[in-house]
């Protein structure tokens, strides 16, 4: 059997035996509801809805706000107490709405009731877009754009990530267990809206139970194949996987549908099932609770709004002190200093860990080892990039493609003087995507 893969990456401690065994569990949420306008790339969502008013489970919350945007739905009944700044993952306040839940969970109408085998390609694509689907993989780009490239029939590959490369995150992999006829029902959905394409579920073979049970399930389907992935973070970053899959490379400047290729996330894909077979808008997140810090670490099926805080009491509170807690896995995910926050559509993790182990070294002079090169999957140098950016040389940074970094940190793993070349990387990256915008 081959193994799909590409150049460079790391084989960091992957942490998943913590929850990887433990089936996902509804959560009900307590308190109060919070939900940012802004849970996607793109434009913010503009709310349709004003303090007083009750709102149902999967009313609108907050319409797109353009076509790069996607809606918000409310998760759970109750009264609007406002719209104001609260703080969100990333340390910013930001504006939300906040929903004071009454308990009732009664349900609004469904988004689009319309049968799917009635539906056109349009009809299924608006669908998509009116339930704010986005990427729940990585930084939410709204699912409804990636379904409308500029040339369709151009577009021959669609592939699922089931990779699921970074640590200890488990969510995708109790998904792909659980619900594996939704998977698939979602993935024949976007098939379907192109003539050409072949839909491809990208597994990594250190899961070989879902691997044996998604060839099962497609047995029969001449269009979508399951392919193996060498376990190596990051397969499951887009160029990696695009590359590992069809051997196609693309940079920075390009989208994968110039390579002829979608990739959703498997989270995405189900939900896709969920919106045009169901009119389900996305209001649900699977949320791995985790860590050596965390009494009985869960996946959880959450209702976005909930409070990071509750997550952590449903799955028994803290055995020992934290030392660091992450929103998502420890290799690209952020480091909060509160759980006040709340769940959004791309939160997929939150990760506690009684050791922290960035702080815990010092780093020191680079040794010229070359290791950061060897793990760079996009074939950078990152030593010198970190230098150049740390100095604020723009020039050199740009002439040696500091803009191709994916970001994801496996330089900084493999450094063994400990030194923080990703994050330099990354605030230059930001200085320059800002300059651009302006």
């Amino acid at each position: 059997m081959a193994i799909f893969t590409f150049k460079g990456g790391v084989h960091p401690f992957d942490g998943k035996e913590l929850s990887k065994d433990k089936p996902i569990r509804d959560y009900l949420p307590k308190g109060e509801m919070v939900y940012p306008v802004s849970q996607h790339i793109g434009a913010p969502a503009k709310p349709v809805v004003s303090k007083g008013q009750r709102v149902l489970v999967g009313e609108c919350i907050a319409e797109a706000g353009g076509f790069v945007s996607a809606p918000v739905y409310a998760s759970v009944s109750g009264t609007v107490k406002g719209i104001e700044k609260r703080r969100v993952i990333t340390g910013d306040r930001v504006d939300c709405i906040v929903i004071e839940n009454d308990g009732a969970y009664e349900k609004a109408a469904p988004i689009c009731e319309k049968p799917y085998e009635e539906m056109s390609r349009e009809e299924v694509i608006a669908c998509i877009r009116d339930a704010g689907i986005v990427g729940m993989g990585g930084a939410g780009f709204p699912t409804h754009v990636k379904l409308s490239p500029k040339d369709p029939d151009a577009i021959d590959t669609i592939i699922v990530n089931c990779a699921e490369c970074e640590p200890y995150l488990t969510s995708d992999y109790r998904k792909m267990l659980e619900e594996p006829d939704k998977l698939i029902r979602g993935l024949q959905i976007e098939v379907a809206l192109f003539k050409n394409a072949r839909g491809v579920l990208a597994v990594e073979d250190n899961k070989p139970d879902c691997i044996r049970l998604l060839k099962e399930k497609t047995a029969g389907l001449s269009d979508i194949s399951v392919v193996p992935l060498k376990t190596k973070y990051p397969q499951g970053s887009e160029r990696q996987l695009i590359y590992a899959v069809t051997k196609r490379a693309i940079n920075s400047r390009m989208l994968p549908a110039d390579a002829g290729c979608i990739v959703n996330n498997v989270d995405t894909v189900i939900a896709i099932c969920n919106a045009v077979t169901e009119g389900e808008p996305l209001m649900y997140r699977i949320v791995t609770v985790t860590g050596d810090a965390v009494k009985e670490p869960q996946n959880f099926r959450v209702r976005t709004g909930t409070n990071y805080a509750e997550l952590i009491e449903a799955a028994g509170g803290f055995a020992h002190e934290p030392a660091k807690i992450i929103s998502g896995g420890p290799m690209m995910g952020f480091a909060l200093f509160t759980t006040d926050v709340p769940v959004t559509k791309t939160s997929s993790a939150l990760l506690c860990m009684t050791e922290d182990e960035v702080a815990k070294y010092a780093p020191s002079a680079c040794i010229n080892c070359g290791r950061c090169v060897e793990a760079c999957p996009s074939r950078l140098i990152p030593s010198r990039l970190a230098d150049h950016a740390s100095h604020f040389n723009e020039e050199e940074f740009l002439r040696m493609n500091g803009m191709e970094c994916v970001e994801c940190g496996s330089c900084s793993y493999a450094c063994p003087a400990k030194r923080q070349l990703a994050q330099n990387i990354k605030s230059m990256r930001r200085m320059q995507l800002a300059k651009r915008k302006k």
